[in-house]
């Protein structure tokens, strides 16, 4: 504190003693909150006034204390008003200090210290550290009792005045959520507002559903074991899988002779109850669930561990479907699927006799798939009959109001991040840079808009990117493609489609020079320079960095004022630019990966699906971004939505070649469609 205080007289008679600026000085910087400054020195200067004994004057000092502490910047600056609390301290002389309070307050301060030592240490060894989420709710001893007893077999759910956080920051608050059995509901809203998480409460049952109500929630991919794949689901219904060990070891009993005649009259109630839930019927039920789910009779054979994650993630939710839980959660399920098991998926849905609720972004799959929408907005939870169009028709009044006032909050956005990035380093000005930074972090984020994309680049002469002739394996026993000759342009709007395992992602590869052809040529312009979006983006981030510090160690050179501004064009502006990349949300991962592609300014896009984590706005908006710019793009995507409103071509990878669609995505789908009725999948 000796190396610069600018003090008011009133506290020169406190802060003179050098046992008192000797504790500020040790603790100064270190000290987290006014309480830690009165742990420290209170004693002290409780023993320097004979005015001022009183230890709420004493705390507000500390207080006060510790605030101006906080200005500092290089040096330990501190500015005080006088204030009548102080003002005691003119006329009284300084009172000799207490050598056992002294040390008592050295003490604290060196325990406070190695307390706070031993945490960054942990910090070191583990940085990342990330928030839980958690729920709570209002409940009565009357509920509680109605469900312990069993009589409340009612299998809707009604949970009443509940709040969920994650961390310190507030999801929902004095929420209310109704699930009629039989309905089948999309939960939407934008991302990072807890879709996810409302989904983990309810499957962790941190919000109380009735006891015999089962749940299932699609979350984590199936185990990688020596079970086949078929079995796995069959397993997944435990009552069949229980009835069916009980039967095979009484059946043991009886032909060892040692079976009691209670047994026998059991196994007789077994096999009625076998037959009741049509046990026998059960492995070709899975069967049908993992052909619609793109799984052949071969790999129907093969154990879960030669399984890549995608493929267990499908396992997961054939499991879910085979079980029939009570309610089934689903989050995003065609993350993961191709068109044509999405196409499937929506058929099979829409017989589905319990309750379901799926959080997806797939605009056409909610359109085919609920009854209702639960709409997550404003900490609060509305529900509407209908599905996803119905919904967009109800909310449209609101939707330009929201335009509206987007447009004003924008403005009034960039008017004080302005004022932020002047001062940010004025300690003159350390207290309404803070008041601004908290008043940026209120303001709702009305629409996560996505800015036209750089396109102030020369047109370049077609083809811009070409395959001739190409042959790829990456073994000799599977050949992914022979004779393949695509090319593109700067006019381009590519959509490719194609079940999973066909080389879509791989045929991207080889247009981005990635891998290179067995057999034929891939030419490439010069001045052709690609951008790259993975569906693997967030692979491609640091997690333990915020979104601001992974653009200037991917882009460095420019000031953070340029940063902001090419985060905020994809919705990441404020708080959240500052945040680790681990503790955001999917979709808002999935900007962060856009801000990064497109700040060198490509002139050609290569987006391999893009839209996964997206919610419905930013599909939206970043369909009117490809539309807008001026370079090619070639895309996969299982986005009926987007591959309508960008898509000028559509090529289906299959059999070891492209082939192109004329029709369009409308032939396609006549195509899938009439496979499944073949198959008898429908």
């Amino acid at each position: 504190v000796h190396h610069c205080i600018l003090l008011n007289a009133p506290l020169i008679s406190i802060l003179w003693h050098s046992s008192v600026i000797g504790v500020l000085d040790c603790g100064g910087v270190e000290f987290e909150d006014g309480e830690e400054v009165y742990d420290a020195i209170g004693g002290l200067l409780q023993g320097s006034s004979a005015d001022c004994k009183n230890e709420d004057d004493i705390r507000d000092i500390c207080q006060q204390m510790f605030n101006t502490l906080k200005l500092q910047l290089c040096s330990y600056v501190i500015l005080l008003s006088t204030s009548s609390t102080l003002s005691s301290f003119t006329h009284t002389p300084p009172q000799t200090v207490d050598a056992r309070k002294l040390e008592k307050a050295e003490a604290k301060l060196k325990q406070k210290q190695g307390r706070r030592n031993e945490r960054d240490s942990q910090k070191t060894t583990n940085p990342l550290v990330l928030e839980e989420a958690s729920a709570s709710q209002a409940s009565s001893k009357k509920d509680s009792r109605v469900d312990l007893s069993g009589k409340n077999r009612s299998y809707d759910i009604r949970i009443e005045n509940f709040d969920v956080s994650f961390g310190e920051r507030s999801l929902l608050q004095g929420a209310e959520l109704s699930l009629s059995t039989g309905r089948r509901y999309g939960l939407i809203g934008r991302n990072g507002l807890g879709k996810t998480t409302l989904l983990k409460m309810l499957a962790s049952r941190s919000l109380r559903v009735p006891a015999h109500i089962t749940i299932l929630h699609v979350e984590q991919e199936v185990a990688g074991d020596d079970t086949g794949a078929l079995q796995s689901v069959l397993e997944s219904d435990t009552v069949r899988e229980g009835l069916l060990t009980e039967e095979r070891l009484l059946n043991a009993r009886i032909a060892n002779g040692t079976a009691e005649g209670m047994e026998t009259i059991r196994l007789s109630e077994i096999y009625a109850k076998l037959e009741e839930i049509e046990a026998d019927k059960a492995p070709a039920r899975a069967s049908i669930i993992l052909c619609g789910l793109g799984f052949s009779p071969k790999m129907q054979t093969q154990t879960t561990k030669e399984f890549s994650g995608g493929w267990r993630m499908r396992l997961a939710l054939a499991r879910a479907l085979f079980a029939k839980p009570d309610l089934l959660l689903l989050d995003e399920p065609t993350n993961m699927l191709d068109v044509r098991a999405i196409l499937w998926l929506e058929n099979y849905l829409q017989t589905w006799q319990t309750t379901i609720l799926v959080v997806s972004h797939d605009r056409n799959f909610l359109n085919a798939v609920v009854t209702d929408i639960i709409h997550l907005h404003s900490q609060r939870l509305e529900s509407y009959r209908g599905d996803y169009e119905n919904f967009v028709k109800t909310k449209e009044d609101r939707l330009k109001n929201q335009q509206r006032e987007y447009e004003a909050q924008f403005q009034y956005r960039e008017h004080i991040q302005v004022f932020i990035d002047r001062f940010r380093y004025n300690a003159n000005r350390a207290a309404q840079v803070q008041s601004k930074l908290k008043l940026l972090e209120k303001l709702v984020n009305v629409r996560a808009s996505v800015h036209r994309f750089p396109d102030n680049f020369e047109k370049l002469s077609p083809p811009v990117l070409q395959l001739d002739e190409v042959e790829f394996y990456y073994n000799t026993d599977q050949r992914l493609f022979t004779q393949l000759s695509v090319s593109a342009d700067l006019e381009s709007r590519i959509c490719i489609v194609g079940e999973n395992g066909a080389g879509k992602s791989t045929m991207l590869k080889l247009l981005m020079g990635e891998l290179t052809p067995v057999n034929g040529i891939r030419h490439a312009h010069r001045n052709l320079k690609i951008g790259y979006f993975s569906q693997h983006h967030v692979d491609q981030l640091d997690l333990n960095v915020c979104s601001i510090e992974l653009l200037l160690n991917k882009f460095p050179g420019r000031n953070e004022e340029e940063y902001r501004h090419q985060l905020g064009g994809y919705g990441i502006t404020g708080e959240l630019a500052t945040r680790p990349v681990a503790s955001l949300s999917g979709g808002q991962k999935s900007r962060v990966a856009f801000a990064q592609m497109t700040m060198p300014c490509p002139n050609f896009y290569i987006l391999d699906e893009p839209t996964n984590h997206l919610d419905m706005e930013t599909i939206e908006a970043l369909a009117k971004a490809l539309n807008k710019f001026k370079g090619g793009v070639v895309l996969v995507s299982h986005d009926e939505r987007l591959i309508r409103m960008v898509c000028r071509e559509l090529w289906v990878c299959e059999h070891g070649n492209v082939r192109r669609v004329e029709g369009g995505f409308d032939e396609y789908r006549d195509i899938l469609q009439e496979q499944f009725r073949k198959e008898g999948y429908l």
